[in-house]
C-alpha cells in the first residue's frame, strides 16, 4: 500500500467523525442594534473565541498610500485609550486574553480569545482598540521600522520576488497588482494622519462579519456586539471593482543569483460562486493539491527528481480568480520541470482523470474536512469565512455532500474547459539554464 493509499484509508475512518460536524450547530444572532453574527454555543469550558472580519483589506488603501492599512493593523496592539503600548500589553496579559490582527488583500481580521469571568473587561479593552487606538508617533515609527525591515528582507527573497512579479503581471494597476505591505518609499512617506485615515476606511459596519464560539448565549452575544461595535461608522471606504486578470502564456525570467530557481505559475481561475467550483476543487487535488500522490508530485518529483515539492492551488479572491502553482528546482533542472508541468496540465485537459483518482481525491477531501474543526478559534474563523464568501449557514453540514456529488464527467469537462497549457505563465526567479523570457 502506497503512502497516499494509507492516508486515504486513514482519512476514510475520519468519515466516522462526520456526525460531529452536525453538532456544529450555528445560529444567527441579531443584536438589539441590528448587528448580525453567527454563534456556536459550547458551555463545556468557560472560554469564548470571537472573530471579527472586515471586507476590503489592503485593497482599501487610498491612492498613493500603499501600505497604510497593513501598517495600521500592526499598530492596533500598540496602545488604546489611556493605555500606552506597554500598559496595554500588561492589561491584556492580566485578563488572560489574547487579541491578534491580520490583514490580507481582501479582509482585515481581529481574533479575540477570553475567559467568561473576564469577558466584560476584555471586550472593554477590545472596544478601545477599535474606537480609540492611540497611534502614538513613537509607536508608528517603531512599527514602521519593522515593516521596512521586512520589505528589505522580502526584496532578497526569491519567493517574494516571484509573487510580486506575478501579481503585477496578472492584476496590473488594480490593488491586487501591488504588495499590500507597500514599498520602501510609500511606507516611509506615511504620516500619522494616513494611519488614522486607514483606520476609518476599514472599520465600518457595512463591511463587518462576526463569528463567536464558546461559553456565551445569543442574548449575551447581542449585548456584546452593541457594546463593541454599535458605534462604528455605518460605511467605510468603497471596495474597488473587479480586477481584470491578464495572464499571457509564456515565461518571465527574473535574474537572481541563486543555485536554485523558484517559480510561480498560473492561469485564469474560477470564482468561488461558480457552480463548477467543487469540480475544480476535486480536480486540483488530483493535479497538484498537496498530496505526494498528485500528478505533479509523481511526475516532477518522484519519477524525475526535479524538485522536493510542486503544488497547485485555486485562488478565488473577492475581486478576481486565478489558478496557481509553485515549484523550486536547481538551475540546471528548472527548464525540464517547467516542461513537465506544462505536459501534465495539458494531459489533464485532454485525457481527464480516472475513476480511481476521483474516488481517492473525494475520500481525502471529505475525510480531512472534520480535522479543521479542532477548537473554538478555528470554528469561529471558518464561520466568518463562510459569511464573507456568501455561503449558507448550513454549509458545514452539506459541504462533503457537495464534494461527493462531483462526477467524473464534472471533473473532466471542467478540466477541458479551464486548463490551458498554452495560457500557463511561469515567473522564474533565479538563473535557470535553458529558459528565457518568452512573453
Amino acid at each position: 500500500m502506497t503512502g497516499f493509499k494509507r492516508i486515504v484509508a486513514t482519512l476514510a475512518t475520519c468519515l466516522l467523525a462526520l456526525p460531529a460536524l452536525a453538532e456544529v450547530k450555528i445560529k444567527q444572532v441579531t443584536s438589539p442594534g441590528g448587528i448580525t453574527a453567527w454563534l456556536v454555543e459550547d458551555h463545556s469550558i468557560p472560554f469564548t473565541a470571537l472573530e471579527l472580519r472586515f471586507r476590503g483589506g489592503t485593497s482599501l488603501d487610498a491612492p498613493g498610500k500603499r501600505g497604510a492599512i497593513y501598517l495600521m493593523s500592526g499598530l492596533l496592539e500598540e496602545g488604546a485609550g489611556d493605555l500606552m503600548a506597554q500598559d496595554y500589553a500588561k492589561a491584556l496579559e492580566a485578563l488572560a486574553a489574547s487579541f491578534s490582527y491580520d490583514t490580507s488583500k481582501d479582509t482585515t481580521s481581529i481574533s479575540a480569545r477570553f475567559l467568561t469571568e473576564n469577558r466584560d473587561a476584555a471586550i472593554a479593552l477590545l472596544r478601545d482598540t477599535l474606537h480609540l487606538p492611540r497611534f502614538d508617533q513613537v509607536a508608528v515609527d517603531r512599527v514602521r521600522g519593522q515593516v521596512l525591515s521586512g520589505l528589505r528582507s522580502d526584496a532578497k527573497d526569491p519567493n517574494d520576488i516571484a509573487g510580486r512579479a506575478f501579481s503585477a503581471m496578472a492584476y496590473g494597476d488594480h490593488p491586487y497588482g501591488s504588495d499590500g505591505k507597500g514599498t520602501i518609499d510609500s511606507v516611509t512617506a506615511l504620516s500619522r494622519q494616513d494611519i488614522i485615515d486607514a483606520h476609518g476606511a476599514v472599520f465600518a459596519r457595512d463591511q463587518l462579519y462576526v463569528g463567536a464560539v464558546g461559553d456565551i448565549n445569543g442574548e449575551q452575544l447581542g449585548a456584546l456586539l452593541d457594546t463593541l461595535l454599535g458605534d462604528l461608522p455605518e460605511t467605510g471606504a468603497a471596495i474597488p471593482g473587479p480586477a481584470t486578470v491578464t495572464i499571457p502564456g509564456g515565461v518571465t525570467v527574473v535574474d537572481f543569483d541563486t543555485p536554485q530557481s523558484v517559480a510561480l505559475f498560473g492561469q485564469i481561475g474560477i470564482d468561488r460562486d461558480d457552480p463548477r467550483f467543487f469540480a475544480a476543487y476535486v480536480m486540483n487535488q488530483i493535479l497538484g493539491g498537496g498530496s505526494f500522490e498528485s500528478r505533479l508530485m509523481t511526475e516532477v518529483r518522484e519519477k524525475r527528481g526535479l524538485t522536493y515539492g510542486v503544488y497547485s492551488y485555486l485562488v478565488p479572491r473577492d475581486l478576481a480568480a486565478v489558478y496557481m502553482g509553485s515549484v523550486a528546482s536547481a538551475n540546471d533542472k528548472m527548464a525540464q520541470a517547467v516542461q513537465v508541468i506544462r505536459d501534465e496540465w495539458q494531459s489533464m485537459a485532454t485525457k481527464g482523470v480516472t475513476p480511481q483518482e476521483l474516488q481517492d481525491a473525494k475520500t481525502y477531501l471529505t475525510g480531512a474536512y472534520p480535522l479543521r474543526f479542532d477548537g473554538n478559534g478555528p470554528i469561529a474563523s471558518i464561520m466568518v469565512g463562510m459569511q464573507v464568501q456568501g455561503l449558507p449557514i448550513d454549509y458545514i453540514a452539506t459541504r462533503n455532500d457537495k464534494v461527493n456529488a462531483v462526477t467524473l464527467q464534472d471533473v473532466n469537462s471542467l478540466a477541458a474547459e479551464l486548463l490551458t497549457a498554452n495560457g500557463l505563465h511561469f515567473i522564474v526567479v533565479g538563473r535557470p539554464q535553458g529558459l528565457q523570457t518568452s512573453n
